[in-house]
């Protein structure tokens, strides 16, 4: 109910809609605004940060929060997320590459969060739930993606939809328009699978508390029932059901009206975008956080976020020029530079308080070349690693004095296609014509190489290239130095020539 204004009384006022801080740096005309500049998120970049605290939240869910070694802030638009390189294999094997949404708002970015559910079969999640603690320095490539808030809205209406993990970046949402002024109409609406799987449950019931113009709705799914509390109460006394075409129009009847953002399980997606169009909802006002390959993404997602991959392919090998680019008033914010790179900044020593108990360190991982585990030599105790037998004399003595070389052409040959792809671990090779992408057909003959989004953006597929040349259109899921190496995304790279995988 709308409370009544005492005719006696001046109105409050709010300015029409939201607008980012950086909004007018970034439309300016006339130069750079000061200070601004350094928290408009211009691209995407290469760094380093540390870990500065973790805290444990619902749902097997740990956040960790991170600030960048140059002392620099983390300019990023709430709903994107950033690459980062996990140590899992040990500090000298090639690390393990994973996107993670930032939690965190970019009002605030001299430190970053982002939130990671534990998967008890999943190797980075493990991990980083068992490793990862204040001080650890990993790095990071980003931020990427075409899933945020616009830098200036108008309407600001939203219908924010979100299933387990899928809270993340709706949360740095969230967050950052508490904290900005201006007129918002925000619906929240969250699954979770139990009453006390809800993460963020009491500081989303404190935001909708203390800012009428935040909803949070929670679900749980199937359940009819609950006697816990997930933020609701020590009774439950949120909607049950799954995502469905009656629980919109019930709990957000103008849904036709709104931008909607979702976030979540593949399904869960599926269903939302089927139950967003039978409530009227139009294809260009739903923005969906997609990670699987089941379905296209939005023509203005992949642009968006093909743009920034490019972007970041050329910034991250020419970050020091950004820096020097950057108006006298920003000297605060600019890290000092040698021959080597970035100096990392001069701060305070961590130190860990009321932390876990120390992890025990395992022994050193042996060298992985290329990031590929060696092959096992069953005559004796030590590795050995394959090389093809087209590699060069130098590439054969940077893998140590064991190598076994492989020669491609006794491997079987499989497929049809103008180009011959060999994939040595495998010990297999498949034929591929020119327009075909390089993991469908590796798939199609048995080669197994993990694989996610399949769009180029988590960078979950990439292998080396040992030889020969391809043409990728990734979307900011591989580093320019990765390339340099010879690592490829096969998921959205078709072969120009023949090829000599390591796979």
């Amino acid at each position: 109910m709308k409370r009544l204004a005492d005719p006696m009384t001046p109105l409050a006022q709010r300015i029409r809609g939201l607008e980012m801080p950086w909004n007018r740096v970034l439309s300016s005309t006339t130069g750079p605004a000061g200070a601004a500049t350094a928290l408009g998120p211009w691209h995407p970049q290469e760094f380093s940060a540390e870990c500065v605290e973790t805290i444990p939240e619902a749902g097997d869910m740990m956040v960790f929060v991170f600030r960048r070694m140059d002392g620099a802030p983390l300019a990023f638009r709430s709903g994107q997320y950033i690459n980062i390189d996990f140590p899992v294999h040990g500090p000298d094997a090639e690390p393990v590459s994973r996107s993670y949404s930032i939690s965190s708002a970019p009002t605030e970015p001299w430190t970053f969060s982002i939130t990671i559910k534990r998967d008890p079969k999943g190797l980075v999640s493990s991990w980083a739930h068992e490793s990862l603690r204040v001080g650890t320095v990993l790095e990071m490539l980003g931020p990427v993606g075409a899933f945020h808030l616009a830098d200036y809205d108008r309407r600001a209406r939203y219908l924010l939809l979100a299933a387990g993990a899928g809270i993340t970046p709706l949360m740095s949402m969230v967050r950052t328009i508490h904290s900005l002024p201006g007129q918002a109409d925000v619906v929240l609406l969250y699954h979770g699978s139990a009453p006390d799987r809800f993460a963020f449950a009491e500081e989303l019931n404190f935001l909708q508390r203390a800012d009428f113009r935040i909803e949070v709705i929670y679900t749980l799914g199937d359940r009819t029932q609950a006697d816990d509390s997930a933020g609701a109460g020590s009774v439950w006394g949120g909607k049950t059901g799954r995502l469905s075409t009656a629980l919109i129009e019930e709990v957000v009847p103008d849904a036709n009206g709104r931008q909607v953002f979702a976030c979540g399980p593949e399904g869960y997606l599926n269903t939302a975008t089927d139950c967003l169009r039978e409530v009227g909802v139009d294809d260009t006002s739903v923005f969906m956080e997609f990670f699987s390959g089941d379905r296209e993404t939005r023509a203005e997602y992949a642009e968006e976020v093909a743009i920034a991959g490019e972007i970041a392919e050329e910034i991250a090998s020419a970050s020091e020029e950004y820096y020097e680019a950057q108006p006298a008033a920003l000297e605060m914010y600019e890290p000092e530079y040698t021959a080597d790179g970035p100096v990392e900044a001069t701060a305070s020593p961590l130190e860990a308080v009321d932390a876990l108990a120390e992890v025990p360190v395992e022994p050193e991982a042996e060298l992985v070349v290329a990031g590929v585990e060696p092959v096992a030599d069953t005559a004796s105790d030590s590795a050995s690693e394959t090389v093809p037998a087209t590699a060069s004399a130098t590439d054969v003595e940077a893998r140590g004095d064991e190598v076994t070389v492989v020669d491609p052409t006794t491997f079987a040959t499989v497929g049809d296609g103008e180009h011959l792809m060999s994939f040595v671990r495998t010990g297999l090779n498949v034929r591929v014509n020119s327009e075909e992408f390089v993991l469908d057909a590796a798939r199609r003959a048995g080669v197994k190489i993990g694989a996610n989004c399949q769009e180029g953006m988590c960078g979950s597929c990439k292998v080396v290239k040992l030889d020969g040349e391809v043409d990728m259109n990734h979307q900011g899921g591989i580093r320019a130095r990765e390339i340099d190496a010879g690592k490829f995304l096969p998921c959205c790279s078709t072969a120009t020539s023949d090829l000599v995988i390591d796979a």
